[in-house]
């Protein structure tokens, strides 16, 4: 292999790597709700879908940089999802199972409409200084929203980590993953814990829109695609596996840039799917096994 082969290999590598950790970053959102709560859940891409309408809405309105609408995207979606899992969620009772896609579904659906009528059915984008920009990086160029983008999926991971593993909720909630009967009798509300568990899901899936607004169009039915997304990645880390969604992310954009690259563009969002397939045909609990009981 040439010196100008291996560096294209190493740039599609790495573009691949960044795009992988925002796939980890809504995967982990979905890997979350579903170690603690057994509940998968199909709104999911259409919370990142109100990310990035908030995003557009906050640059249009005050001309804020698109990144720091995470202040405000992030407890929305927090709160968000602690309604929805109060209001809705909490009364399916038994049939939380068969329930919850019931529910999600038609929350998808509320909402890609919702955002219709509000924003209309044209693809909209924000025009900033450095959406088109690059850096060069040991030879490699770089997008820089998609530098950003890889060191918010850092941070907001590496926060959580803490969160799970460092603070007394953490373990309240890791309590409740585990056993959650066990937890009840040791005084967690577990009912709350879900609740927090579903905000804490959709805020991530909120941080994920914010950071493709400067790389993306929006438009009402944009969150479809990434629910799809979503699903892969938790599928290829093991169904409540939160260090598995974030390989089983790094993996799938991996795979989509190689591609992409490689064989066609055009055929990009079919690479994961056939990751995907294979996966299940030959490992069905996942790359790292089904351990819902280590979040």
């Amino acid at each position: 292999m040439d010196s100008a082969a291996a560096t294209a290999l190493i740039q599609t590598v790495a573009q691949g790597l960044l795009t992988g950790g925002l796939y980890a970053l809504i995967g982990t959102g979905l890997s979350l709700i579903f170690g603690v709560m057994r509940v998968i859940n199909f709104a999911h891409g259409d919370f990142l879908a109100i990310g990035m309408f908030i995003t557009l809405a906050l640059f249009r309105a005050f001309k804020l940089d698109p990144y720091f609408s995470v202040l405000v995207a992030a407890p929305i979606g927090f709160a968000l999802g602690y309604v929805i899992q109060r209001v809705i969620l909490s009364r399916l009772g038994d049939r939380l199972a068969e329930g919850s896609m019931l529910a999600t579904l038609g929350l998808g659906l509320i909402i890609s409409n919702t955002l219709l009528l509000t924003f209309g059915a044209q693809p909209q984008n924000i025009n900033v200084a450095y959406a088109t920009k690059t850096v060069q990086l040991g030879g490699v160029q770089l997008s820089i929203p998609l530098i950003v983008a890889g060191l918010g999926t850092l941070a907001a991971i590496g926060g959580l980590n803490y969160l799970l593993y460092r603070t007394e909720l953490g373990r309240a909630i890791r309590a409740t993953a585990q056993n959650p009967l066990g937890a009840e009798l040791q005084g967690v509300k577990t009912s709350n814990i879900q609740a927090i568990v579903f905000g804490l899901g959709v805020a991530f899936a909120a941080i994920a829109g914010v950071l493709l607004m400067p790389l993306l169009y929006a438009f009402p039915t944009v969150g479809e695609n990434y629910t799809t997304k979503a699903f892969i990645v938790t599928v290829l880390g093991g169904l409540g596996n939160l260090p598995g969604a974030v390989v089983g992310g790094l993996v799938l954009g991996t795979i989509e840039s190689l591609g992409a690259f490689y064989i066609s563009n055009n055929y990009r969002d079919a690479y994961g799917l056939v990751a995907f397939l294979l996966v299940l045909l030959l490992r069905p609990e996942g790359l790292f096994g089904r351990t819902v009981k280590r979040v």
